[in-house]
Formats: C-alpha cells, sequence, structure tokens
C-alpha cells in the first residue's frame, strides 16, 4: 500500500512546479525545428526560436576508442547514473561476421570483437567497465536481448530482455540478484508474474518501486517492489484495464483518426521529480501521463501520420527541479523532439536520418546528466552512442 504522506506531497510538489498548469518556462536559444510538428515524416521546416527551448551541439570527442577492439550493435538502452556514468546496452547479436572479424574461427579480419552487452563509460567517454558475455555465460545469467535500462538510488542496474520476457536487476559488478519474470514464458497483460516484452524501467527512490513498459507484446505499465519482487499493480492506455485482443488500424491512420484506446507498443517510462509517469508509445505515437497510482492525466500526440514503427520511442527530462523540458526520441523520424513539459507543446528538434555525425539512424536509448547533456543511442546501422552538448 502507498502512502498516503507521499501521495499529499506529490500533489503539493505538482502544483508548486506548474505541471499541468501550462505556465511558460524559459532558457535560451531554440533549435531551428519543424514547422508543423504534428505532421511527421520528411521535408519539414523551420520553427521560430519564441519559445525559448534549448538548443544542443554534437559532441565530435564522446566517447572515447572502446578497449580491446570492442564493437557496439544496436544500442537498445541509455542510462545516466547519480555520477554522470553512462551505462549503455547493445545486441552483440546483431553484429556480422565481417563486423566482428577478429572473433571468427579462424579470424578472417584484424578487428573487431563484440563489446560486453552492458557497458559503463565515465563523463569523459571512457570505459569504466562492461559486463555480460554471451559466449561464456549461461542465459540466467546476462541478459540476452537486452532493452532498456536504469541504475537506481541503491545502485543495483536494472535490464530489461525484450524478446525473452524478463527484467534483471544486478549489482553494479554485474551479479544477478534478482530476476521478474521467467524466460520465454509470457500470460498476457494481466498476469501478475510474467512479463510480456519488457522495454523501458524506472524505480521509485522514495519507495523503490520498479515501473516496467511491458509493452513488445503486452499492452501496460507493470510496478513491482524492487527489494522483494511482488507485484504492485498494473494498467494500460488511459488508466484503464489492458485488452490484448484489441485491434487498430496503425497503417491506416489519417489525420482526423482517434488514437487507439489501448497501448500499442509500451516502449519507454520515466517518473518525474513531482510524481508523474511519462509512458512513450511507441507506434502510438504519442506521451501519456499518469499518477504513479495509474491514474490517467494528459496525452500529447507527436507526428501522428508516423506509421511504421511511430514516434514515440524513450522519453528523458532536463535536470533542472522543475524538469521544464522534456524530450522525446522518434526512431523512424530519426530526431529528438523538444516538449515543454508544463503543456506538452512541441518546441523543438534536433537531429535527422543519416549516418554523419550529429544525425540518427533509429535513435532507440536517450538519457541526459546533471549539466544537460543528451546521450543517444542508435539501433539501426549507426550502432553508436553520440553526445549533445547544450549551446
Amino acid at each position: 500500500m502507498r502512502n498516503g504522506m507521499k501521495r499529499a506531497a506529490t500533489a503539493r510538489n505538482r502544483a508548486e512546479t506548474g505541471v499541468g498548469a501550462l505556465a511558460l518556462l524559459v532558457l535560451p536559444v531554440l533549435l531551428p525545428a519543424c514547422a508543423n510538428p504534428e505532421a511527421g515524416g520528411a521535408g519539414e521546416t523551420g520553427v521560430t526560436s519564441e519559445t525559448g527551448a534549448p538548443s544542443f551541439a554534437v559532441d565530435p570527442g564522446w566517447p572515447r576508442e572502446m578497449p580491446d577492439l570492442w564493437i557496439m550493435g544496436s544500442v537498445t538502452g541509455v542510462f545516466v547514473d547519480a555520477s554522470d556514468h553512462v551505462w549503455v546496452t547493445h545486441l552483440p547479436e546483431t553484429l556480422t561476421p565481417e563486423e566482428t572479424s577478429a572473433v571468427q574461427d579462424p579470424p578472417i579480419g584484424a578487428c573487431c570483437a563484440p563489446a560486453p552487452v552492458v557497458i559503463e563509460f565515465d563523463a569523459d567517454g571512457n570505459v569504466v567497465q562492461g559486463w555480460g558475455d554471451p559466449a561464456t555465460q549461461d542465459v540466467s545469467e546476462f541478459p540476452r536481448n537486452a532493452h532498456g535500462i536504469f541504475v537506481d538510488h541503491n545502485d543495483y542496474v536494472w535490464v530489461g530482455t525484450y524478446r525473452h520476457h524478463r527484467v534483471m536487476k544486478f549489482t553494479r559488478s554485474g551479479d544477478l540478484v534478482m530476476t521478474l519474470g521467467r524466460y520465454d514464458e509470457n500470460a498476457g497483460s494481466d498476469d501478475p508474474e510474467l512479463l510480456g516484452g519488457p522495454a523501458g524501467i524506472w524505480v521509485d527512490p522514495d519507495d523503490n518501486e520498479v515501473f516496467i513498459a511491458d509493452g513488445y507484446r503486452n499492452r501496460r505499465v507493470v510496478v513491482f517492489d524492487g527489494e522483494t519482487g511482488a507485484y504492485l499493480r498494473h494498467w494500460g492506455a488511459y488508466g484503464e484495464p489492458p485488452d490484448d485482443a484489441y485491434e487498430y488500424d496503425y497503417g491506416g491512420r489519417a489525420s482526423d483518426s482517434e488514437p487507439p484506446r489501448q497501448f500499442s507498443t509500451v516502449h519507454g517510462l520515466a517518473g518525474s521529480n513531482d510524481g508523474l509517469i511519462y509512458v512513450a508509445d511507441r507506434r502510438g505515437n504519442r506521451i501519456q501521463v499518469f499518477d504513479q497510482e495509474g491514474a490517467f492525466q494528459a496525452e500529447k500526440i507527436v507526428a501522428p501520420l508516423t506509421r511504421a514503427s511511430g514516434s514515440a520511442f524513450v522519453v528523458a527530462f532536463s535536470p533542472d527541479p522543475e524538469q521544464r523540458w522534456l524530450y522525446l526520441a522518434d526512431g523512424t523520424n530519426h530526431k529528438v523532439w523538444i516538449l515543454r513539459r508544463s503543456d506538452l507543446e512541441i518546441v523543438g528538434e534536433f537531429g535527422r536520418g543519416g549516418r554523419q555525425l550529429g544525425q540518427f539512424l533509429r535513435p532507440h536509448g536517450m538519457s541526459v546528466d546533471s549539466r544537460g547533456n543528451i546521450y543517444v543511442g542508435e539501433a539501426s546501422t549507426g550502432r553508436r552512442v553520440q553526445r549533445f552538448t547544450p549551446r
């Protein structure tokens, strides 16, 4: 049972920070963005700088070269911890024999070797450590098909495994502590024990509750106790019960289509300082906002005509106490949207599709450090993490 005093404090904090009150909050300079961000797709141009949204420049020197000929596959998770260390998950299985020539039998070239599944970088971009090795560990010990990563207030590292229906809790050095869900088992969105394609994780530092975007197979946010693993609650879109039989024509959407009543792909989530949960519903092209009990608060549709994988991959906040800016990684339109958190209005963007510095191919993981730098990982052929600094 949640603490009533905490709920009251959350309500007070929300009122003080102006969330839902449509307060206008200002930071300098806007990066040029699209004139009609609701339209989605290519060829969009120009938004003025009158909103005062932040702008960013790519840092060409981050990260540094990794050791031991390491190379990353598709990046599926990025998280910055309390020390501004950057944690990354990737999929070694997406690397080709040509990309991993040095470890073929016999070797077919001088470079490279798959990096461990989980990599920790320091703030300067140097590798601190890596762990999770499919070649030497049993599947019960490492996060196979890792997707989403979170380092909690007790320094535990949580990693989702989207194809195999688990969330695994590790020590900072990679020792397995607890597993939520069971390998390759799924029983639908109302099951209290099994997961169905978990993709994103957030842990509340106040009461150690673990919120999971359980969305590649299931259609829900589900909450567990971070110490015992006990099931606590779950909910679907608009705070309603999830319905796995629900059907919606995502490919046939028009500009006047009603949004789906159920989640499509619950892909990312994050909890704000004032007690709200922001959920990225990927193919739903939207962010939905809830209180921590699952009561629906608000919705924002982003690029509604985006088809394929959708526009809403991962959310993150600016590091100021009010968290005035909300960032949304869009892995289909290959950009990061900037929203004003108080009213969820789109005020800017950065990035575009491509393999050049500062461009993206499927931005899929994202996090922000204490200085406001944004780290974006790519899941397509770019297979890298880039840092964008405020300017």
